[in-house]
């Protein structure tokens, strides 16, 4: 073996830590390259993933009580909507109202027929939202949102929340402007202001349906929605074609959930008409929402509550239904600045005709004025039936003038003074000249009497009202 020259080793060195580099760099290649690789391969599996609908877990049916059903094994929250198998294969939808323990509590949104024991529960995703838009006016929808009038699909581009937003109260336009309702009693006595929201009570059978049917078509309104709640499907169909008319349905939108509805339908009936109505006060229109009956409303939600296991408080009503009345009550009013307006016409049943009772005293409380219909006299055919002693416009003197204010409170005067003496003045007891002033309301009664009368198919401009009024007035 030849001897190393010098400087041969420190070559072999070099060339040993090269070789080394090479090959640590040859590693490093190879590994960016493997996990170039791997990174592709799990782009491509969360990919595959993606397509793929994630797993739901599917409970069962363990309970039905009344409507009530009780489903376990799944999970949804309050407000969710769940899908239950029937006995011939098809679905149910039911919407989540509460739960107890490890159980869901669902109230169906159609009728309860075939369901079984351990029948599929399945929790579906859906949101609450309706559709809005001017494809609404002139169509008649269900509680769901869905068309009953057999004219095909609605062409809304739009949509909103069930639930709706609440307004800043700070933020609302206050009243301050009349809206025409075409009725002499209420446009003169007890005006109404744009964004105000009055209750018209009355037993059943004296003429709300009529009377609501008048401002339907007389108003001065934009747009109208009509929300008919729990009432007979006779009614809905007459509403529809004698009352209201085809050429005033062409500005208006029907919500109609007859009383053989469940009673969650029932609910989102009037939850879905207030929604319509708060998109057109958003466009800046002027509104008028005719809700009959703000009691249906109250007693579907009782219905609920009390199948949910709440207890019940006054007259059988449970606490969540004072607690929904204002939710529902308080959507209605003026816009921000800039806005639209809600009118709104609250009916409320007096069942029995008691003015006492819990759902008309609470309706009265969160009201802006109440119009009293009175059975006494709608039997004896006065129409509309306005008992104008009991009947009240909060807002009325913040959009009346002073003169209009002088003259209805001397019309009430002399219409009271004449109510309080009618049976003295009938039997022939009362002898002229005993009390000037009821001189005055004996010779004026015909005409009082009178001017609280209107033909139904009678329209009466709010100008026209007010000069009959101050004729009447300054007669005497």
């Amino acid at each position: 073996m030849k001897p190393l020259k010098p400087g041969s080793l420190k070559l072999c060195g070099k060339r040993l830590r090269v070789a080394h580099l090479l090959a640590a760099v040859s590693t490093v290649s190879n590994a960016a390259v493997a996990k170039s690789a791997l990174t592709e391969r799990l782009a491509f599996y969360r990919q595959r993933l993606a397509d793929y609908d994630s797993p739901v877990i599917e409970g069962k049916l363990k309970r039905v009580v009344g409507t009530m059903l009780e489903a376990v094994g799944c999970k949804s929250a309050v407000g969710g909507y769940c899908l239950v198998e029937t006995v011939d294969g098809s679905w149910l939808e039911t919407e989540v109202v509460g739960f107890s323990a490890d159980r869901l509590l669902l109230m169906p949104t159609g009728e309860l027929r075939g369901v079984m024991p351990n029948a599929r529960v399945i929790p579906i995703e859906k949101g609450s939202d309706v559709p809005v838009g001017d494809g609404l006016l002139g169509r008649v929808l269900d509680g769901a949102g869905r068309p009953l009038d057999g004219r095909g699909s609605l062409h809304c581009s739009e949509s909103r929340p069930l639930s709706g937003e609440p307004i800043n109260p700070l933020s609302r336009q206050p009243i301050r402007q009349p809206l025409d309702v075409g009725v002499r009693a209420i446009n003169a006595l007890l005006t109404v202001g744009r964004g105000q929201r009055l209750g018209l009570f009355a037993g059943s059978g004296v003429g709300k349906s009529v009377l609501l049917g008048m401002m339907t078509r007389f108003t001065s309104a934009d747009v109208v929605v009509v929300a008919l709640i729990g009432e007979r499907g006779r009614e809905v169909k007459e509403f529809i074609d004698s009352i209201l008319g085809p050429d005033e349905m062409r500005r208006a939108v029907v919500v109609a959930t007859p009383a053989d509805h469940p009673p969650l339908m029932r609910m989102r009936a009037a939850w879905l008409a207030t929604s319509i109505a708060e998109h057109f006060r958003d466009q800046g229109k002027q509104v008028l929402l005719l809700m009959d009956s703000l009691t249906r409303f109250a007693q579907a939600q009782r219905e609920i509550a009390l199948a949910v296991g709440e207890p019940p408080a006054t007259k059988g009503y449970p606490p969540s239904v004072f607690a929904r009345l204002p939710a529902l009550v308080e959507r209605a009013g003026n816009g921000e600045a800039g806005g639209g307006s809600i009118t709104a016409f609250y009916t409320v049943l007096a069942e029995g005709d008691d003015q006492n009772d819990p759902i008309v005293d609470s309706a009265r409380a969160i009201l802006d004025g109440h119009i009293v219909l009175s059975r006494q006299l709608a039997d004896a055919g006065h129409f509309p039936a306005i008992d104008i002693e009991k009947s009240v416009s909060r807002a009325m003197n913040d959009i009346t003038e002073k003169g209009h204010q002088d003259t209805v409170r001397y019309f009430r005067q002399l219409y009271s003074l004449y109510q309080q003496n009618r049976d003295l003045i009938t039997i022939g007891a009362y002898q002229r000249g005993s009390d000037p002033r009821l001189d005055e309301a004996v010779t004026l009664w015909p005409q009082l009497s009178g001017f609280l009368q209107q033909a139904y198919d009678e329209s009466e401009s709010f100008d026209r009202s007010l000069d009959e009024l101050s004729i009447l007035v300054s007669g005497s």
